[in-house]
Parts: structure tokens; sequence; C-alpha cells
């Protein structure tokens, strides 16, 4: 049996391993996207007993949601944790819109669009500039108290929002920009996080396929966001991960899911898919178990970018 979570102070539990939907349905996001093979991606992830499908407005303006809801009508829904986003504003040039208001109605469109009287946990996907957080936080609250929602997060939010945001302890669950070349959350944020039994979900887990071990030494010009000294180690690296990999007979991008899984301070993590075999691949990382030292050599190795 996969390892399972229970996310922050509710009571929905999961796989430590879900899918991350941006690629179902979301072609405002990714060109050259076909429903048919979302809808694949999304069942082949439920067939290989991930639990968490991970979505959001955003993600072709409902169109994921949608798709994912239709998947879902051949599937028991209580084996499934249905999580979701709102905060942009389609009646204001989706400008973000966190008013109690507006989260309030957002849950009830959502619901009709995953075709289901409960979402597991429903995230503010980004933060507004006027409405005080631990307000709209206190609407969601009160949509927990009716049951169509189980569990509040929030995401791309500052620490300082966060703490506002959780100023009445509501919050369950943050999900934010995280991976091994990516590690600023492991300073502040993650100590405040577990005062609090908040659970963390990262996205980007793969750095955008720089973490996969596809990309050599050649390929620093795809990724400008680090320097050459920094994509050096980042190969070096992927050395020592290659290395671990090879003992397990997985892959690279196993092996640096598996890290995550087996590290603490993340909740949940959530790849994303564009066809059915990436989802059956990311899903074997649930096999690949780190000894204590194989851990030690992941984390030690992308040390620099803590």
């Amino acid at each position: 049996m996969a390892k399972t979570v229970t996310i922050g102070k509710s009571n929905v539990t999961t796989t430590k391993l879900g899918l991350g939907t941006n690629k179902v349905g979301g072609h405002n996001l990714f060109p050259g996207l076909k429903d048919e093979d979302g809808a694949a991606v999304v069942k082949a992830a439920l067939d290989s007993g991930l639990t968490l499908l991970d979505t959001a407005f955003m993600y072709g303006l409902g169109r994921s949601e949608e798709i994912i809801g239709d998947v879902l009508q051949n599937y028991d829904r209580s084996k499934v944790v249905l999580a979701t986003k709102a905060a942009q504003d389609s009646d204001n040039d989706l400008k973000n819109n966190n008013t109690p208001a507006f989260l309030k109605k957002s849950v009830d469109i959502a619901l009709k669009r995953l075709k289901t009287d409960y979402i597991d946990i429903f995230y503010i996907h980004f933060p507004d500039e006027t409405t005080p957080k631990n307000e709209a936080v206190a609407a969601l609250n009160e949509v927990k108290q009716t049951g169509k929602i189980k569990a509040i997060g929030v995401s791309n939010f500052s620490l300082d929002q966060i703490k506002e945001a959780n100023k009445d302890g509501l919050v369950d669950i943050v999900e934010d920009n995280y991976s091994l070349v990516h590690r600023e959350a492991e300073k502040e944020l993650f100590p405040y996080l577990e005062d609090n039994k908040i659970s963390f979900v990262p996205y980007f887990p793969l750095a955008s396929g720089l973490l996969t071990g596809k990309y050599g030494p050649d390929d620093a010009d795809k990724f400008k966001q680090f320097s050459a000294e920094q994509y050096q180690l980042i190969m070096k690296g992927l050395d020592v991960v290659r290395g671990i990999a090879d003992k397990h007979d997985a892959t690279v991008a196993q092996t640096i899911l598996a890290w995550y899984i087996a590290n603490p301070a993340v909740g949940v993590v959530i790849p994303g898919a564009r066809k059915p075999e990436q989802v059956d691949s990311n899903a074997k990382a649930l096999t690949v178990v780190l000894s204590d030292e194989e851990y030690k050599a992941i984390d030690d190795a992308f040390s620099a970018f803590k």
C-alpha cells in the first residue's frame, strides 16, 4: 500500500504522489493539447493508484475541471481526492479576486464543472491586492461547514500572507514553487507550516523537466534562470541521482520524486503529465524506497540551492 498523508488539520487523506493537471485541458497554457489525451492521463492516474487530482479554473478556464468531472463518472468518487483552485475573475479580465462572495460563487461553479457535490481541497489560487486574507479564508470556512469543501488551501501566497490567512488556524495546505533547485521554502516557510500543522504541496517539482535527467551540459541555454556555474552544479547533482537511480532500476525522475515522497516537509508531490505513459512512469516512484544515506546524498548534491 502506498504511503498516505493527512492534509493539515482536515480529515482528507491521500497518497503522497498525485497528478497535477495543468496539461489536462489547459489549452490556454500549453499549445496542441487534446481533450482525449487529458482524459486518458486522468484515467491512468486513477488506475495506477494515485488518489489526488490537482486542478484549477485557470487550467483551460474551467476545461480541466470539466474533463476530470467527466472521467470521474466512471470511478468511485469516495476514493478520489479532488483539489481545485480559484482567484481569476472571468468577469474582470481574469484579475485576482479573493472576496468572500467571489470565492463562494467559485466553489459552486467548480462543483458543477467537476460534476460532484464536494471538493476535498479548495485553494485560493493567487492573492489579490485588497481582500484581508483571513476574511477570504473565513468565507471558505463557512463553505466548509456546509460540506461543499473539506480542506482549505492557499497558493502563491508570501509567508506574511499565509500568516494573515491562517490568523484563525483555518489553513490546511499551502501550494508553492519548490524543488531541489528552488529551495528557499526550507528557510522560513517549512518551519512555520510544521509549527501550524499545515501541509505543503510543491509545484514544478521536476523544475520544468530539468530534473528528469533528459537535459545535458549543452542544454544550459534552455534554462536561463540559472547561471553557468549553477547549471554545472545541477548536472553534477543529477549524476549523483543517476547513480542512485541505477541501484533501484529507476529513472532519474522517479528517484527525484521518491526524494520528495520521503521528505517529511512535503505532503503530496503532483507532477504533471501530457501522456498516460508519463503518469505510469511517475507512479513507479512510489516503489522507489530511498535509504537514509541515499536521501542525504541527494539532499547534499543540491545543497547549493538551499
